[in-house]
């Protein structure tokens, strides 16, 4: 059944699944645009280069402003069939959305153009304000978007941190200045002027146009340094534990929905299919693998998410293909592998290593009687492939 308009819009450019392949163009070309745009103002910056072909980068600039005006018109229609973040009321479901951040960016990429129109503004200063239009790639982006994520999920300790090292940067500013003041009047001629040194110390950046004469100031200068090292170190450290769990946390979710898209396991209640997931691991398989072949030792069984499978069965070859498994009857029988398996198209798979196999159906009888099942199935249909003539 073909969807509505609106909600195919929606599924396009809104969507974070993007099964559709319209949906993943979209995002490739609104990419290239910004990146393209962003380029465009930084050429102008050359000398001469701008006047010579200004005609085309207004028209540049103008075809992109089209473009970003009926990207961010299409979204604020669209918006209310997100159930999930409360836009579904027609009028104040859509101004809660035009406040979130995305969107607020996707407005501050266009108004420039707007402002010139209406209003007498530097139309230079304008110019450089569409490098704005970089924070678009935020949307699209999926590193990015784990960078902002971590931001936020880290903003508590890297806050703390910031304070601390605002605290240690007045500290050393001050006690500088206590030492400096009578020999350098000019360059520690207070507290906020000292501060240029401190934080070039602290940062460990040291552009030496103002440095300690003193013996007072140098001594303290080199324990400002090392403090400093370790002081910059820490949000570095936080931010590496941030992407850590992220992307944890994202391996996790996927794994969570594959598996819960596996007819085997759909019954299953939410803390059953974690428990699953954090057994089952991913795989993908290019087109024409052998997955598994006849006589080999048998170390794991396959879950299908995505794609199709042959199985070697004499005369007629078996398919299997999204929500199906196996490579079960050697490892519930205990023997070598009975046939070989072939993706026939580009696979997504999970697979369960041997101990985690036995562990699962010790702690799951249902899921064992249901694998049970389908390996007698297909031992029938072997061994009926064996004796006709």
């Amino acid at each position: 059944m073909t969807l509505p308009l609106k909600l195919q819009v929606f599924e396009i450019i809104e969507s974070s699944v993007k099964n559709d392949w319209r949906g993943r163009w979209f995002d490739l070309f609104m990419m290239g645009l910004i990146i393209c745009n962003v380029t465009a103002v930084i050429v102008e910056t050359l000398p001469g280069l701008a006047e010579h072909h200004y005609a085309f980068l207004d028209a540049f600039d103008t075809f992109s402003v089209i473009i970003f005006t009926i990207e961010y018109l299409a979204r604020v229609w669209v918006c209310t069939e997100n159930l999930t973040d409360g836009y579904e009321h027609p009028v104040t479901g859509r101004i809660k959305y035009m406040l979130t951040p995305l969107a607020l960016i996707d407005i501050i990429a266009i108004a420039p153009f707007y402002l010139v129109m209406f209003f007498s503004v530097d139309l230079r200063f304008m110019r450089v304000f569409r490098l704005l239009r970089l924070l678009k790639l935020t949307r699209y982006s999926p590193a990015i978007e784990t960078f902002a994520a971590v931001l936020k999920d880290q903003r508590r300790p890297l806050g703390a941190a910031m304070v601390v090292m605002v605290m240690l940067l007045v500290f050393a500013s001050s006690i500088v200045y206590l030492f400096e003041r009578e020999a350098q009047p000019v360059d520690f001629a207070s507290i906020p002027h000292a501060m240029w040194w401190g934080l070039a110390t602290l940062t460990t950046v040291g552009y030496g146009d103002v440095t300690p004469i003193t013996m007072g100031g140098r001594l303290f200068g080199a324990v400002i340094m090392v403090l400093g090292i370790g002081m910059f170190a820490l949000p570095a450290g936080i931010l590496t534990s941030g992407f850590t769990h992220e992307i944890k946390r994202r391996d996790f979710s996927v794994t969570w929905r594959l598996v819960a898209g596996v007819p085997l396991f759909a019954e299953l209640d939410a803390i059953k299919i974690s428990e699953i997931a954090s057994l089952l691991h991913p795989r993908q398989v290019p087109s024409r693998y052998a997955i598994v072949k006849r006589g080999e030792f048998a170390d794991a069984m396959y879950f299908i998410v995505t794609g199709e499978v042959e199985v070697d069965i004499h005369p007629v070859p078996k398919k299997l293909s999204n929500g199906e498994f196996f490579g079960e009857i050697a490892l519930l029988k205990d023997c070598e592998r009975t046939a070989t398996v072939t993706a026939l198209t580009e696979c997504q798979l999970l697979y369960l290593d041997s101990h985690d196999f036995h562990r699962l159906l010790h702690a799951n009888p249902e899921i064992r009687e249901d694998i049970e099942s389908a390996m007698k199935h297909r031992l029938a249909e072997l061994e009926a492939d064996d004796t006709d003539p």
